[in-house]
C-alpha cells in the first residue's frame, strides 16, 4: 500500500471537496484497509461517462488496497433521489430496477475490479426497518435543515410540489453508511447533502463519521450541460471504438483538461502540458480519445479508431463500407430522416444535430430542421462532428 501522502495526493485528484481531508489523512494513518461506499440506484439501464467518475474514483480506492463497496440501491429507487431534480422522479416498478440492475453489473465491471468489489443491496437493511425505526432516523434531520438543499429550495419557490417520501430519501441513503460501517462515501457534489447526512446518522449510531468525498458533475459533448441521455451529449460505455473516438474528438477544447483528470490517469503534470497550449488542441484530443477508447476497449482499437477519424475528418474521405439506408419517399422531414439512419434516437436528438449544425448531405449544410428534403438515390448524410456517414437508397428494396 502507498504511503499516505501519495494515497492523498491520488485520492484529491479531481475531487470537489472532502469532509474532512484531515479526518481522511488520520484514517490513511492506521493502515488499515477503509471501507469505501458508493451507492447506485439503476434508474437507467446502461451508464455513461458521466457516471464513471465516481466509479474511477472507487476504482482508485480499490488500487490503493482498500475495499470498496458498490451498493445497489434496489431499495432507496422506489423513492428516486430528488439530489439536482426539479420536479419528483417518477417511481420505477420492481422489475424494471431489476432489469436496470442487471445490465449495469455487466456496464461497471468495465471500470471496477469485480474480483475485490464488494456488491450489496440495501434492501437487505432497509427493508427490515420499522415503522418506529423510520421515525426516530427522521427525528435526526430537521424539516428546515432538509428545505435549505438549492434544489427543494428552488422547487418551494417555482411552486412545484416536493413529496413527503423525497425528504426521507437522504435518510435511507445515510441509513445504508451505518449498515455497512463505511469509512468513506463518494458522491457527485450534488449528493453533498445525503453524504452529510450519512455522517450525522453514523454519529448517532455511535460510529466513526465517514469522510465524504464529492466529486463533480461531468459536462457532456455540448460543453454547457452536464452529460446526460436525455439531451444526447452523452458517450456510453459500450459505444464502439469509432463511435467513442470521434465523439470525444467533438467536444469543445474547454472540456479537455477535466476530462483528462476525471476519466483517464495521464499525470497532472503531463495535462498540464496538454492543456495550457503547448500542444496543439487537436493532439491533444487525439491523445484523450485514445486514453479513452483504450480503457474500455483496446490500445490497438484505440489507434485504429484514430487512423480512420483521420482518414474520414482530416482527409475529408468517405469510408469504403458505409452504411446504405432505404429511404421510403423521395421528400422526408430531416429529423424523421436522421433516425431513420439510427444516427440518433429521438426526433429531438435529430433536430438539435441539425439546430447545432452537424448534419449534411453531399457535403451541404442542412439548416432548417422543419422543412422537409428531397433526397436523390445515392446522395451521402454524414451526421455529426463524429462523422457518421450513411448511403441515402431511395425506393431500395431488400433482396
Amino acid at each position: 500500500m502507498k504511503d499516505v501522502a501519495q494515497q492523498l495526493e491520488i485520492i484529491k485528484r479531481g475531487t470537489v471537496a472532502i469532509y474532512s481531508e484531515s479526518e481522511l489523512k488520520e484514517r490513511l494513518t492506521k493502515s488499515k484497509p477503509l471501507v469505501v461506499k458508493l451507492g447506485v440506484d439503476p434508474t437507467a439501464p446502461d451508464i455513461h461517462l458521466g457516471h464513471t467518475v465516481t466509479l474511477r474514483k472507487l476504482r482508485q480506492f480499490q488500487d490503493l488496497g482498500h475495499q470498496a463497496v458498490l451498493i445497489i440501491g434496489d431499495f432507496t429507487t422506489l423513492i428516486g433521489d430528488p439530489s439536482g431534480r426539479d420536479k419528483t422522479r417518477p417511481q420505477l416498478a420492481t422489475e424494471d430496477i431489476e432489469r436496470n440492475a442487471k445490465t449495469y453489473f455487466d456496464h461497471v465491471g468495465k471500470v471496477l475490479n469485480l474480483n475485490t468489489l464488494k456488491i450489496v443491496r440495501n434492501s437487505t437493511w432497509l427493508s427490515k426497518l420499522t415503522f418506529l425505526d423510520i421515525i426516530k432516523l427522521a427525528a435526526q434531520v430537521t424539516v428546515a435543515r432538509s428545505i435549505e438543499r438549492d434544489d427543494f429550495a428552488q422547487r418551494l419557490a417555482n411552486k412545484t410540489p416536493i413529496g413527503l417520501h423525497e425528504l426521507l430519501y437522504p435518510l435511507m441513503q445515510g441509513y445504508d453508511s451505518v449498515a455497512i460501517n463505511a469509512d468513506v462515501e463518494l458522491g457527485g457534489n450534488d449528493q453533498t447533502f445525503n453524504l452529510l447526512v450519512g455522517r450525522d446518522l453514523q454519529k448517532s449510531a455511535g460510529q466513526p463519521q465517514q469522510i465524504a468525498v464529492t466529486l463533480p458533475m461531468l459536462v457532456g459533448l455540448d460543453g454547457t450541460d452536464k452529460m446526460s441521455k436525455s439531451l444526447g451529449n452523452y458517450i456510453g460505455v459500450t459505444d464502439a471504438p469509432d463511435d467513442m473516438f470521434g465523439k470525444v474528438m467533438s467536444i469543445p477544447d474547454k472540456l479537455m483538461k477535466d476530462w483528462f483528470i476525471l476519466l483517464t490517469e495521464v499525470p497532472a503534470v503531463e495535462v498540464e502540458t496538454l492543456c495550457s497550449g503547448k500542444t496543439h488542441p487537436r493532439d491533444a484530443k487525439v491523445r484523450l480519445a485514445k486514453e479513452i477508447v483504450t480503457f474500455y476497449h483496446t490500445a490497438a482499437d484505440a489507434e485504429s479508431a484514430a487512423q480512420r477519424f483521420d482518414a474520414v475528418f482530416s482527409r475529408k474521405e468517405i469510408p469504403d463500407d458505409i452504411k446504405e439506408v432505404p429511404v421510403p419517399e423521395p421528400k422526408i422531414w430531416p429529423p424523421k430522416l436522421i433516425v431513420l439512419c439510427g444516427a440518433a434516437k429521438s426526433n429531438n436528438e435529430a433536430k438539435r444535430l441539425i439546430e447545432q449544425g452537424g448534419v449534411t448531405i453531399d457535403g451541404v449544410k442542412l439548416t432548417d430542421p422543419d422543412s422537409h428534403i428531397e433526397v436523390k438515390d445515392g446522395q451521402v448524410l454524414k451526421v455529426g462532428k463524429k462523422n457518421r456517414f450513411y448511403r441515402l437508397r431511395v425506393n431500395y428494396n431488400h433482396k
